[in-house]
């Protein structure tokens, strides 16, 4: 999976691992949102078994490095948010 929301990539940097489809999915749907220039690189490689991910994590997001506070934040949001238990 790669998302590219800039063809001005080349001034991105690596901002984070990312752990998991999801919380890619989710984290490119709300900087598409606020119109973050993002790109979420999946570190699956079907030639290896998904090796890599075990390694390296699932994938790792890129932004330019001006926005890299802001997507960090939200990033850090996301992962605070799934982490608090549920009531029954």
């Amino acid at each position: 999976m790669e998302k590219t929301s800039n063809a001005h990539n080349a001034s991105f940097v690596t901002i984070d691992v990312i752990d998991n489809a999801i919380e890619a999915q989710l984290i490119s749907s709300i900087l598409t949102e606020q119109e973050i220039p993002h790109q979420i690189i999946s570190h699956h490689d079907t030639a290896y078994d998904g090796l890599y991910q075990l390694q390296k994590g699932w994938g790792e997001i890129k932004g330019p490095q001006r926005r890299k506070t802001a997507i960090q934040k939200i990033l850090d949001e996301i992962r605070n948010t799934d982490q608090q238990p549920t009531l029954e």
